[in-house]
């Protein structure tokens, strides 16, 4: 809710080394529906949406922060976990709703 949107352009071209062209942003307001068991509302957090458009031509593509580890010789990774059984990869559940951004990017 902090960020700008002066703010986001320098992350984005900073950071990423991305051109932006224009950079639109709005306040989502959270939903108050919801009630507890004493009958009283429950507000949900409000956040800040912003859309960014690229300079012409241009595309964005995540880096790949976590590269993979290496392989042993035999098909495991080289580092075991505990009592010298290999640790098996984590899971990322996807959301069907971000469109294949990863789970850990957010803002």
């Amino acid at each position: 809710m902090e960020m700008t949107r002066v703010d986001l352009r320098n992350y984005l071209e900073r950071i990423y080394s991305v051109p932006v062209a224009a950079v639109r942003t709005r306040v989502q307001h959270g939903s108050n529906r919801k009630r507890d068991h004493r009958n009283v509302r429950i507000k949900k957090p409000d956040y800040k949406v912003a859309y960014v458009q690229l300079a012409h031509g241009r595309t964005f593509t995540f880096p790949h922060l976590f590269p993979e580890r290496e392989q042993s010789p035999a098909g495991g990774p080289v580092e075991d976990g505990p009592r010298g059984i290999p640790e098996e990869p984590q899971r990322q559940s996807s959301n069907p709703r971000r469109g294949g951004v990863p789970g850990w990017f957010s803002l």
